[in-house]
């Protein structure tokens, strides 16, 4: 893995400091409450530099986007013989361990979810990875890019989401749900 220069760790520290700072005042005192002037003033930046980094004000809070769009696409190329679905089911497990350990978890959920800007923003930026995801089934069993089966298993699997975060067993529900995709999966791979 290559070192980053300074410049790019520079951008990457300024991002990451006016993430933090607008998540802490989006959970101290609510998304609509809280202006992008303020956010750029605790972060010691421009409105101007903020907006560089993020395209808009519910985006401050999902910074991640790249990153779970290319452990998506991991999840499917390094598999290990695993079936797809099964790939995707154990991704999923372990975010949402990872998720459920942060303190800040039930917290950021909650915020999240009373905000309609912020769920139906985090729902879009979610169903966004469709193409890469579908494109990476694809390739992987050597389907044609726009093929419909991969397209659908990557949506279904990218709703799943929500239905087992959704859940208190999130890893039983994890089970079930992919339980379903792997037999509909496998059965159309034998066809």
């Amino acid at each position: 893995m290559t070192e980053l220069g300074r410049r790019e760790r520079k951008k990457q520290q300024t991002r990451q400091s006016i993430s933090d700072a607008a998540t802490r005042l989006f959970i101290e005192r609510g998304f609509d409450a809280v202006g992008v002037k303020e956010i750029a003033d605790t972060a010691d930046v421009s409105v101007t530099t903020l907006f560089k980094h993020f395209p808009s004000k519910e985006a401050l809070l999902f910074d991640e986007d790249e990153q779970q769009e290319s452990a998506l696409v991991a999840a499917v190329r390094n598999r290990g013989g695993r079936s797809i679905p099964m790939a995707l089911r154990d991704h999923f497990v372990q975010a949402a361990r990872g998720h459920a350990d942060h303190p800040q978890f039930e917290v950021f959920q909650r915020l999240v979810l009373d905000t309609s800007a912020l769920r139906e923003y985090g729902h879009r930026m979610w169903t966004r990875h469709q193409h890469a995801l579908a494109a990476a089934i694809a390739e992987e069993i050597g389907a044609p890019a726009d093929d419909v089966r991969c397209a659908a298993l990557a949506r279904f699997a990218l709703e799943a989401r929500d239905v087992i975060f959704d859940r208190p067993d999130r890893e039983r529900a994890a089970d079930e749900v992919f339980g379903l995709l792997e037999h509909g999966w496998a059965a159309d791979q034998q066809a």
